[in-house]
């Protein structure tokens, strides 16, 4: 019988490089092959990549040399204001779905970005994309609107869900 969950003592979360952009870009792709992902139907090279993603944090889940899945933020805003306010991205490798990983790179996304300064995390999430929403709540994401016909995907209006988890720790003052 296969197991439902990666064993934890081999699985590792640590910092995405450089080094593990082939496996994180092929990744990316399986996630734009679902159409329920991104609205993105090209996997952009490493340097597009690097710029429009915050430094830190950056992770990916590893077993052995093997990226199962990552996790990064990427700006809200240029304006200072919304400095501690970022979008999540997160991706399991399609092989590696529905095993815990999604959950433990969420946990260690969340732990880094308090870390970091952010008080705010936001994602916007396909209304069809079961999976992630019921990732998102399972880490504290409410669900604070939806973008309705927000952008199409292959000549189709896609509805966005906006879910927002605000930190327990930052920017309670």
């Amino acid at each position: 019988m296969k197991s439902s969950a990666v064993n934890t003592n081999i699985l590792k979360i640590k910092p995405l490089l450089p080094e593990h952009w082939p496996q994180v870009a092929q990744i990316y792709l399986d996630g734009i092959t679902t159409q329920l992902a991104t609205f993105e139907t090209q996997v952009p090279n490493w340097e597009s990549w690097n710029l429009s993603h915050l430094k830190d944090p950056r992770l990916v889940a590893l077993e052995d040399q093997m990226v199962l899945g990552w996790a990064a933020l990427s700006p809200v805003s240029s304006r200072c204001v919304y400095g501690g306010v970022a979008e999540v991205s997160v991706y399991v490798s399609q092989s590696h779905r529905g095993k815990n990983i999604g959950y433990q790179l969420m946990k260690s996304l969340i732990r880094q970005s308090e870390a970091c300064g952010f008080w705010s995390l936001q994602s916007g999430i396909f209304t069809d994309n079961i999976a992630s929403i019921k990732l998102h709540e399972k880490v504290g994401f409410r669900t604070i609107g939806i973008r309705e016909k927000i952008g199409k995907l292959n000549h189709q209006w896609k509805d966005n869900l906006l879910m927002e988890r605000r930190s327990k720790i930052i920017g309670i003052d």
